[in-house]
């Protein structure tokens, strides 16, 4: 695990001299299944000294109000009124709307642009930061198919490996990993919650977010280097003893090129299953 760690700082370091587009979906539900907020965002995402600088390229939004469902094509401050358009008429929608702020909140969180990856970096235990409050386990090696090894670009065999925090009343994540074993990169990573949230939070907050995982795949686009190229949960979020919503966010990144090069490579980013 510490060679995994070193190589995923150095293809962090690596990754910043990559331009890539970002494709985000996120939808909030009533737990019927009723859609009543989904924005879909395409950024293209740029190298900086910071981390990355992201350009929004294209947006699209369909919310449920006053009865029926309409489209916007564009965003204000989450905090302000959101300016939409329906069919080329324009209109002010409450800014407080609990599905818009939902929907925003957990983009911003997930499109983070202090990060090489246009991920949040807490989302990954097995930096050597985060390694040092996990317990690790190897559970074997395996042959992946061709057909996955293909996809993800990786060599075929793989370690997997399982994960927990060292302290077991943490609320933090749990889960396995893939792990290629020539290039000791991560393929894949799968999360859940590592314990129920305590009862005493759910009754005090009346907040609770059974389900809350995610999954992760990589891609290997040159020797050494591995970008995350999806990303996958759905979750319910009950909170305030009123708000019953599933959660669904998607996250892929695909069209990787080098900054001080013209080559592009182009790929179908897997597809994954929260």
């Amino acid at each position: 695990m510490a060679k995994v760690a070193q190589n995923q700082e150095r293809a962090e370091k690596a990754r910043a001299a990559f331009l890539y587009k970002q494709h985000i979906v996120i939808t909030s539900r009533k737990t019927n299944g009723k859609l009543m907020c989904e924005e879909k965002t395409d950024y293209q995402i740029l190298p900086s000294e910071t981390g990355l600088q992201k350009q929004q390229k294209a947006f699209e939004g369909k919310l449920w109000h006053k009865h029926s469902y309409i489209t916007y094509v564009s965003e204000n401050d989450q905090n302000s009124s959101t300016k939409i358009t329906p069919d080329g008429v324009s209109i002010d929608i409450p800014g407080d709307s609990i599905d818009v702020g939902l929907v925003r909140d957990f983009r911003d969180d997930l499109a983070n642009d202090k990060t090489k990856d246009g991920l949040a970096k807490n989302l990954f235990p097995l930096t050597a930061e985060e390694q040092e409050q996990y317990q690790f386990q190897l559970v074997g090696r395996e042959q992946q198919r061709v057909a996955q090894a293909s996809a993800c670009g990786c060599h075929g065999d793989v370690y997997r490996v399982r994960f927990r925090p060292k302290d077991r009343q943490d609320f933090t994540w749990a889960g396995e990993a893939l792990i290629d074993a020539a290039e000791f990169a991560p393929v894949t990573i799968s999360t859940k919650l590592s314990r129920s949230m305590p009862f005493f939070v759910k009754a005090l907050l009346g907040t609770d977010v059974p389900g809350l995982g995610f999954s992760v795949a990589y891609r290997r686009v040159a020797d050494g280097l591995w970008f995350p190229v999806s990303f996958g949960t759905e979750f319910r979020l009950r909170a305030l003893f009123f708000l019953n919503r599933t959660l669904a966010v998607s996250l892929e990144n695909t069209d990787f090129q080098q900054a001080s090069a013209e080559s592009t490579i182009h790929y179908q980013a897997p597809q994954i299953s929260p």
